[in-house]
């Protein structure tokens, strides 16, 4: 697969270090219970869900019968009978009945929950801070894995369960990054650094390289679209879901001509905005799929054709509109599923 040439890209400047503990207003949680949620959740999403150890999490997808994205999320198997379902918040309504009409015979009850946890994101330093070893970096802590959360005062009761835990995610720009996730009456991590701006998590995200699906990207990709099978989104051994044909055939019959990439600009961007190249003036090449920005730097996750990522020239919103730089990913585009 061929990737764009990247002509010497400036690396963004952020006035703040990604490092610290920041609030996630965007973000909320799904709760699946009983004894079919594993199951019925593997029928659902892209990625194994039946297989995963309890502690265990992961990266998905929701999609309709046409592979087109409808949700993302982080899936977090807090126990055989409990799932949680990290995603945006703009989607858990409608993301909670879709599912749920599914759930037909199956032992499974959907529900929206983000009352009833605390959700944080760490990164940089922080995220050693709360494990308790400041020795982690970006390529010493791997992605999708689950670490428990010592808490001070559970340390001082006998046989206390964990009550608080620490999910890994893919690194961005260099930094490790993690959500904290714990139910509401669980203090939070005394010593975890400084307060971090929830735009710069933000902008974190996109230097991730992983979008999220939110409700103006809404049924737009499908998840090769955004990369999700280069970092772990997308399980190509398991059975059926809703747009697993789809999925399939654009991963094994070669038809995929539309990636993900970071962009950035002078200019603030928008999910849902059109991308233009001088190619041609008249038809969008690409779609933002998740923005952000710190006041200054503004970046991007795009979904684009890889024809407009050769010897182009972007532009946001149209033709006329402020100019795009690729930036490199922070991960390869896998060629072997």
């Amino acid at each position: 697969m061929s990737t764009p040439a990247f002509a010497n890209p400036p690396a963004p400047h952020f006035d703040v270090p990604l490092s610290g503990l920041s609030a996630l207003p965007h973000l909320g949680v799904i709760r699946a219970t009983g004894a079919d949620a594993a199951s019925f959740l593997h029928n659902q999403l892209t990625n194994d869900v039946l297989l995963m150890k309890d502690g265990e999490c992961r990266l998905a997808a929701f999609c309709n019968a046409k592979g087109r994205m409808q949700a993302s999320f982080v899936v977090y198997k807090r126990s055989a009978e409990e799932v949680l379902l990290i995603c945006r918040r703009d989607l858990i309504a409608q993301t909670v009945k879709r599912l749920s009409m599914f759930v037909m015979r199956a032992k499974a009850k959907l529900s929206d929950a983000t009352a009833e946890f605390q959700l944080l994101g760490l990164a940089g330093e922080s995220v050693g801070l709360v494990l308790g070893d400041t020795s982690l970096t970006a390529q010493t802590l791997p992605a999708w894995q689950r670490r428990v959360w010592a808490s001070p005062l559970a340390a001082k009761t006998e046989a206390v369960a964990a009550t608080a835990d620490v999910l890994t995610l893919y690194p961005a720009l260099n930094q490790p990054r993690a959500f904290w996730i714990a139910p509401v009456d669980v203090p939070l991590p005394a010593h975890a650094g400084p307060v971090l701006n929830p735009e710069l998590w933000q902008v974190g995200e996109v230097m991730s390289g992983i979008a999220w699906v939110e409700q103006a990207t809404f049924e737009a990709f499908v998840p090769q679209m955004l990369n999700y099978e280069s970092v772990d989104g997308v399980n190509f051994k398991k059975g059926c879901y809703p747009g697993q044909e789809i999925v399939a055939r654009s991963q094994f019959r070669g038809t995929l001509k539309r990636r993900a990439f970071i962009v950035q600009s002078t200019a603030p961007m928008t999910a849902g905005q059109e991308v233009f190249s001088n190619l041609d003036a008249t038809q969008p090449c690409g779609l933002i799929a998740q923005a952000a920005h710190d006041g200054t730097v503004c970046v991007a996750i795009a979904e684009l054709q890889l024809a407009a990522t050769e010897n182009t020239t972007l532009h946001l919103g149209a033709i006329d509109g402020a100019t795009l730089q690729l930036l490199p990913l922070p991960y390869a585009l896998r060629d072997d599923i």
